[in-house]
């Protein structure tokens, strides 16, 4: 599961998109998200792409419904408040890149 995540982001790194990645609804194009199974259950990671300065991943999870697709709102809400954090490191990062 750590290596399909870490090959997920290698692409968005690259400025490309895994087939896999899907744009976690209520967020937009630059939220993404890639889920993946093995034995021991189904689990998410979301990152964003809107920030020229890096990839950030948000949130890495266990989904936990047996029915839907439904994220909860509990990891929904962690995704907004490390969004909102990501925006503000994004542009410090920016600002600092400019002060050079």
């Amino acid at each position: 599961m750590v290596r399909f995540f870490g090959h997920a982001l290698d692409f968005a790194q690259h400025g490309d998109r895994h087939d896999s990645a899907k744009v976690l609804k209520g967020f937009g194009g630059g939220v993404l998200e890639v889920v993946e199974s093995d034995i021991g259950g189904t689990y998410r990671a979301v990152y964003t792409v809107k920030f020229e300065a890096a990839v950030f991943v948000r949130h890495c999870f266990p989904k936990k419904s047996k029915s839907g697709i439904a994220t909860s709102k509990k990891d929904m809400d962690v995704v907004r408040a490390r969004l909102k954090a990501a925006e503000a490191l994004a542009k410090e990062m920016q600002d600092d890149k400019s002060n050079d």
